[in-house]
């Protein structure tokens, strides 16, 4: 396929979705956003690899700058790794992770612009921007992981899980432990699994009105 038929594949693909889909129901806002909420406690109920590859398929099309792709996930699910885990977890929240089924460490690698002739073909060159410059690579892979981490608790959300995402934690021993020797760095963790509502304590926290704190210029 040559570019200009691959380009015309993407527009019309593009154009057929739209067809098709509109915007989300009601029932699936209320899925991903209105009454979904970060879960403490959790059920006693596996999550399988098959559950969280789908979520991570989901998340990976979510846009970031320039196409890159910095975050990584690694995903703690054996007693031993979650042991490991906890010794560097704030007090509160060890029980939260050492009961949910997975936790996930979402994390960024600063070395993500090797991979740009892989994942923006068109501008291999925007490389360079990076190599040289450790600083600008470290604010730009960590932004762009935390988007890209955002995305994740949503796609959990749209295969059916729940998610705890919460910080707590040290996140350098949390690198040393499971990172070591490696360019990757931990940003967040995040509990999977079924949430058991009876850890939610109140109902949902206020949440700003568009009109308090969005401008239309």
């Amino acid at each position: 396929m040559s570019v200009e038929e691959a380009l015309a594949a993407a527009r019309a693909q593009i154009e057929e979705y739209r067809g098709r889909i509109r915007s989300l129901d009601d029932n699936s806002r209320d899925l991903m956003f209105r009454e979904a909420r970060n879960h403490n406690l959790w059920q006693d109920r596996e999550v399988s690899d098959d559950q969280l590859r789908e979520a991570y398929e989901l998340a990976r099309m979510g846009p970031t700058s320039a196409n890159t792709q910095p975050m990584r996930i690694a995903f703690v699910r054996s007693k031993e790794a979650k042991e490991r885990l906890n010794t560097h977890v704030n007090g509160p929240n060890q029980e939260k992770t050492f009961a949910a089924p997975v936790t996930a460490i979402v994390s960024y690698d600063n070395t993500f612009f090797t991979d740009f002739p892989r994942f923006n073909p068109i501008r291999p060159e925007m490389a360079d921007r990076f190599s040289g410059n450790a600083e600008m690579a470290e604010s730009f892979s960590r932004i762009q992981a935390i988007l890209q981490g955002g995305y994740f608790i949503m796609a959990l959300r749209a295969v059916g899980l729940d998610a705890g995402a919460m910080g707590g934690f040290n996140n350098k021993a949390v690198d040393e432990e499971f990172f070591a020797g490696t360019p990757v760095k931990s940003i967040f963790l995040c509990n999977i699994g079924y949430g058991d509502v009876s850890g939610i304590k109140g109902p949902r926290l206020y949440r700003y009105a568009f009109d308090e704190v969005c401008d239309v210029l």
